[in-house]
């Protein structure tokens, strides 16, 4: 039975679960968009999202919170001096995912694109 599990195990350990998630925000905040299967995009948009509210609050207390969430110093930059300022007037609702038509040829997996909302 699956009562009170809330999260997504893609079949990883708790470590490899946070690298994957820590690779893909890191690909975001960089690319500002990526393509991904659409629980992996479901699962990293409760990764980034409070990432997000801590960059606009923008104190030192708030980026080393960052820093241990996402350990990547150019990642928490651009994130908290570029993303953050987009959203000032937002209250939630930071990225985007959008399911694309096709699926993934080698296992069909449904696709979707993550981005920002600007």
């Amino acid at each position: 039975m699956r009562h009170r599990v809330k999260k997504k195990h893609f079949d990883r350990t708790k470590e490899q679960r946070l690298a994957l998630y820590r690779s893909l925000a890191r690909a975001l905040i960089f690319d500002e968009r990526i393509e991904t299967t659409v629980e992996r995009a479901k699962a990293l948009r409760s990764f980034i999202e409070p990432l997000v509210e801590l960059a606009k609050e923008g104190t030192l207390h708030a980026r080393r919170q960052a820093l241990s969430r996402l350990p990547d110093k150019p990642a928490i930059k651009k994130l908290f001096e570029e993303i953050a300022p987009r959203f000032e007037g937002r209250n939630g609702g930071y990225v985007r995912i959008i399911k694309l038509p096709f699926r993934r040829r080698g296992d069909g997996a449904e696709m979707a694109i993550i981005e920002w909302v600007e």
